[in-house]
């Protein structure tokens, strides 16, 4: 990372602070008033957290993303190996979800998800990416980075990474190769990981200790809610639970947490898996973290007595709900899974200030 540079104030000021909500306060701060929206946490990467983040910042706007750092294909593997920066492709997703409705909002949302096509070097790279690695490089600062693009966008919450170094992500998979379906194999990187036509038994991060953002951190113990999921579970989802310093805070925060499922199993990565299954793995990675609820589509649950005993175990309720679009395809709907996570904060132990 390059010297942070004294125009970091004046390019602030040019930039319209527009977003509506603000970075998690300091711990320590003066209480919120009564009345106040709840303080939100997002965990995890890819279109699965953009889905939550859609929804979410429809209900609160005091939000904040915590986005996997494992990606390691396409634009940001490309940029992650030839600058040795964050792959920022998901962090990227994260800022596009919480533009606003507005033309400002939905001009930026379309301009850094905007992709080159060319014949050259810069084909396939996203604006958003080539943004955000220059921010990092003329700033030094992964999270002040983040912020300064927030505002430009007129982002409706915060986006930080779960850790400041570039993670590899590894699995324990069955049947690899289609050729040796009894063996176990180590594969790696998130998008071999992804695509998997074998089983994956187990997934764990290198390095494996790597370290949190102390901004993350402090956003999960400072919560009222943390939403984890849905997404990609064993390489958006899961990844979270593999940051010592961030599972701690997951299990010492006094917000509730709710988990959502995803819509159907993803081909390759959780081919064939029920929603309990889901449930089982997760609990497999991080036996000592408790749930509050689990959040699932009606139509996406055909055990809901599986289910209901599988969340049990890891303390949780379940919330049936519709949430998908009405398309038929296996993606949620903002507004449906937006008014899901209303009804939940309101029904299941409101806490905090915010009451």
């Amino acid at each position: 990372m390059t010297e942070r540079t004294p125009r970091l104030s004046r390019l602030r000021r040019m930039v319209p602070d527009t977003r509506a909500g603000r970075p998690v306060e300091a711990r320590g701060a003066r209480p919120r008033r009564r009345g106040a929206q709840p303080k939100v946490v997002a965990l995890g990467g890819g279109m699965g957290l953009s889905a939550s983040l859609a929804a979410l910042r429809r209900i609160t706007g005091d939000l904040t993303a915590v986005v996997t750092v494992a990606d390691d294909g396409g634009s940001s593997g490309r940029l992650r190996d030839e600058l040795g920066v964050l792959p920022p492709g998901d962090l990227r997703k994260a800022l596009a979800a919480l533009c606003g409705d507005d033309d400002w909002g939905q001009t930026w949302a379309r301009v850094i998800q905007h992709r080159f096509q060319s014949q050259g070097d810069l084909h396939e790279h996203a604006v958003g990416n080539l943004l955000i690695v220059a921010l990092w490089e003329q700033l030094g600062d992964h999270v002040q980075a983040l912020d300064l693009v927030g505002k430009l966008l007129g982002a409706h919450g915060r986006v930080l990474p779960m850790s400041a170094v570039p993670l590899e992500l590894q699995a324990l998979v069955k049947g690899h190769d289609p050729e040796r379906p009894d063996d176990v194999d180590t594969v790696r990187g998130q998008a071999t990981v992804a695509l998997t036509p074998g089983e994956v038994q187990s997934v764990h991060l290198v390095p494996n200790d790597p370290p949190a953002v102390p901004e993350a951190v402090a956003a999960v113990l400072d919560a009222d809610w943390v939403v984890l999921g849905p997404g990609s579970w064993f390489s958006s989802v899961i990844p979270h639970l593999l940051v010592p310093e961030l599972l701690d805070a997951l299990t010492q925060t006094k917000a509730r947490r709710v988990l959502s499922l995803n819509l159907a199993p993803q081909p390759g990565e959780t081919e064939g898996f029920s929603p309990q299954r889901h449930l089982e793995v997760l609990g497999r990675h991080a036996p000592k973290l408790a749930l509050d609820v689990v959040l699932a589509d009606e139509a996406a649950v055909p055990d809901r007595d599986s289910l209901t005993e599988a969340a049990k175990r890891l303390g949780a309720a379940v919330e049936l709900a519709p949430v998908a679009r009405t398309d038929g395809s296996p993606r949620h709907d903002p507004e449906l899974l937006a008014a899901a996570y209303d009804r939940i904060f309101r029904m299941h132990g409101r806490i905090g200030p915010w009451r």
